[in-house]
């Protein structure tokens, strides 16, 4: 490559006073942007999530820079440390242990103190897990239409599972969610257990590493699937296609404004939309229309 073929790197500004978020690879090193390279170069300080885990980083790529840990059992304080270093008119930047900051990963609270304290915040983006995966899902994000909600890790406690497994059933949107190999076969059979049999998942294993691994599977197929596993080694991403409501299921209209009608005395429009967007599996859109139509009737009764 020639001397000066990334010139273009210095064309944006790099203000000082500023924190920029940086995004680092979640396993191939390949994966690192050439803007992520320019900025880590270029602050006068980086926080990292674990220093001794960024180091690899940091070395492979020549970077020698004045290192704090900052994570999430003192991210507070770490914060209030970085607001000094900008006060001094310094750049610094946040790395997580990999992917992006604040997804999964500590970096909320340093950017909300941060921007309490009247400094810049610049995102530097690059890898995520959640976007590698949807990338390479086709037909479990095809019944939602692209829109998905992302869970973050999967809870250990009974009541938030139990309530997460009833959220993942109900909703149309694609769910996504990460999980360790430790509890990934529990996971994966609750999963079967609760959901239709026709319900599409799609398994990420080892996003972007040697060993990676994406499979596409019905939740009826889930329990052949573990039996034969080569290996579950490895953070996994899990996407739950969203519920679809079969023919039969969804009711017309007329029926529609029934159920409005009946809900009319006791609930409000909203309260009427969100009862029949969750009992039905209905568009918020379509269920708050019925529930409008229903009150424009009664007050036209008046």
């Amino acid at each position: 490559m020639e001397a000066g073929a990334f010139e273009f790197l210095k064309q944006q500004d790099l203000p000082a006073g500023a924190l920029y978020m940086v995004a680092t690879p979640i396993g191939n090193l390949g994966d690192i942007t050439l803007r992520a390279l320019h900025i880590l170069n270029a602050v006068d300080g980086i926080a990292c999530e674990d220093k001794r885990h960024s180091a690899a980083l940091l070395q492979q790529f020549g970077i020698h820079k004045k290192c704090i840990a900052l994570h999430e059992h003192n991210e507070i304080v770490g914060a209030q440390n970085i607001i000094q270093h900008l006060a001094n008119n310094e750049r610094w930047a946040y790395i997580s242990d990999a992917g992006t900051p604040g997804i999964s990963d500590p970096g909320a609270r340093l950017v909300n103190e941060v921007e309490k304290a009247g400094y810049r915040i610049i995102p530097i983006p690059g890898a995520s897990a959640v976007a590698a995966v949807i990338s390479a899902s086709g037909s479990v994000m095809l019944n939602s239409d692209g829109r998905f909600q992302f869970l973050g890790f999967w809870p250990n406690k009974i009541k938030e599972r139990d309530a997460l497994l009833n959220d993942i059933s109900s909703s149309k949107k694609t769910s996504i969610f990460f999980e360790s190999p430790h509890h990934i076969d529990e996971t994966l059979v609750l999963l079967a257990k609760h959901l239709e049999p026709e319900r599409k998942i799609l398994l990420g294993r080892e996003l972007t590493k040697k060993f990676e691994q994406i499979v596409a599977l019905e939740a009826q197929q889930i329990m052949q699937w573990l039996e034969n596993a080569e290996s579950l080694k490895g953070e996994f991403v899990i996407l739950v296609a969203g519920r679809q409501a079969s023919t039969d299921q969804a009711p017309g209209h007329a029926q529609l404004l029934k159920w409005a009608d009946a809900l009319s005395p006791y609930l409000g429009s909203k309260e009427i939309a969100a009862v029949l967007s969750q009992a039905l599996g209905l568009p918020k859109k379509e269920a708050y229309q019925a529930a409008l139509d229903i009150k424009n009737n009664r007050d036209n009764e008046k």
